[in-house]
């Protein structure tokens, strides 16, 4: 089976529990993993025969703008909406990260990943 990586998508969201992360925002970065066989737009060089990575860009970019206390939800959402979107992949992963989470603490980052 072949893989089509969509990575580093860096967007601006509003996710998180506290009243402050809704008002302030934060930085997320996105990756998406897509198992497809795409042996027939390799041959053929024809996009309508594969995935569309502007449609995962948007799919990501659509979810990632409608607020949520948990990443977890959101990150479920877009594993949801681009399995809908694109049937003949046999497999997704959705890695979401939130880059410098507000804990008492010095985190780098803190992330969840769905497949299904």
């Amino acid at each position: 089976m072949s893989q089509i990586c969509v990575d580093g998508i860096h967007l601006r969201a509003y996710h998180g529990c506290l009243d402050e992360e809704g008002r302030i925002g934060g930085e997320y970065v996105v990756n998406v993993l897509l198992d497809v066989d795409f042996s027939t737009a390799a041959a053929s060089d024809n996009l309508h025969e594969t995935v569309d990575y502007v449609h995962v860009y948007n799919i990501v970019k659509e979810e990632m703008a409608i607020r949520s206390k948990l990443i977890e939800h959101v990150a479920q959402r877009i594993l949801n909406r681009l399995k809908q979107k694109f049937p003949q992949v046999t497999n997704t992963m959705v890695h979401v990260v939130k880059l410098r989470p507000p804990m008492n603490g010095n985190v780098e980052a803190v992330s969840v990943k769905v497949s299904g």
